[in-house]
């Protein structure tokens, strides 16, 4: 098992690892939308937040070497699921084909009140 850790994607803020990888596959923490420069939440909606958590994402696989390209499954969760469509318009900015399998939740609260957290596993090689 190997942790992962980048300044270029938000510090843990608990007791737990950006990312870690275990054999070929890197599982990341949840992703909210703080830019790692300033500490805090980008401004904006869904769609900007969508756009920092996955450019945190981007950034802790980048620490290892991988792309999205090597992302083989992403969980969505969002705060409000008729943001669904604005998330999805930013989303695909991220994957090309074939894309990854996804699951995209609805769930009360995400930390700090974020409107939306992003988890990836990617596949090494």
């Amino acid at each position: 098992m190997k942790v992962i850790s980048t300044k270029k994607a938000p510090a843990a803020i608990g007791p737990y690892s950006q990312a870690i990888q275990v054999g070929n596959l890197v599982y990341t923490s949840g992703q909210i939308p703080i830019d790692p420069a300033t500490g805090a939440f980008v401004e904006g909606g869904i769609k900007e937040q969508t756009r920092q958590s996955l450019t945190n994402v981007k950034s802790i696989l980048e620490e290892v070497g991988l792309t999205m390209s090597n992302v083989v499954k992403t969980t969505v969760f969002m705060s409000e699921m008729n943001d669904f469509a604005d998330m999805n318009t930013v989303y695909a900015e991220f994957f090309t084909e074939p894309y990854p399998a996804r699951s995209a939740v609805a769930v009360k609260t995400l930390p700090k009140g974020a409107l939306v957290e992003v988890e990836v596993v990617a596949e090494v090689g």
